[in-house]
């Protein structure tokens, strides 16, 4: 019964590797759409602006809207509820966070440098560098602040994991059987 909490960087193709994972493993990978959908729900607003709040990209209005105390136990009771099923990855929305004290979940960070990132959202979005550079940023700062202010931990801490792989340096295949080995271990069933 594999839990997998996993937090990926914008363009560090942490989504390949859960992608790969969860189709080796036969487990499934939670999409941000299923949670926002729920929690929207709940907060009686819409899905969107869900999106944008958590995108960091809420106008005023929809921060007003956003009972933020609210989201943030909806949000670890939806990632908790996702867990207690198992066979599960969890890729991002805190997950690493609101799992830390939860022994048998495995908790994983893909990341990269800069300049691979960058290559990767120019290449997927279209952009030029300074403009995926952007885009990058505002993902970064918009999670960082999410996840401290939710669940009260830095997501760029390599301590609250059991893994980081660099994926700008580990091809993504090496990236599964790594994750893989260690999802399969008893301490982490």
């Amino acid at each position: 019964m594999a839990v997998i909490a996993m937090t990926r960087e914008m363009g560090s193709l942490g989504r390949d590797v859960a992608a790969a994972l969860a189709e080796q493993m036969g487990l499934t990978v939670v999409h941000h759409e299923l949670v926002e959908h729920h929690l929207a729900e709940k907060l009686g607003v819409q899905e969107s602006t869900v999106h944008r709040y958590l995108e960091g990209e809420a106008s005023l209005l929809e921060r007003w809207k956003i009972d933020k105390q609210k989201l943030s136990r909806f949000t670890a009771e939806e990632i908790l509820e996702l867990a207690q099923k198992g066979k599960v990855i969890i890729r991002g929305w805190g997950a690493t966070g609101v799992l830390r004290h939860i022994p048998h979940v495995l908790r994983v960070r893909v990341c990269a440098d800069m300049g691979f990132r960058e290559r990767v959202m120019t290449q997927r979005l279209g952009l030029e560098a300074a403009g995926a550079r952007r885009e990058i940023d505002r993902s970064d700062a918009a999670h960082a602040a999410i996840v401290r202010s939710f669940f009260g931990v830095d997501w760029q801490n390599p301590l609250i994991y059991h893994l980081v792989l660099n994926s700008g340096s580990v091809p993504i295949e090496t990236c599964v059987t790594i994750v893989r080995f260690l999802a399969e271990r008893p301490e982490f069933q």
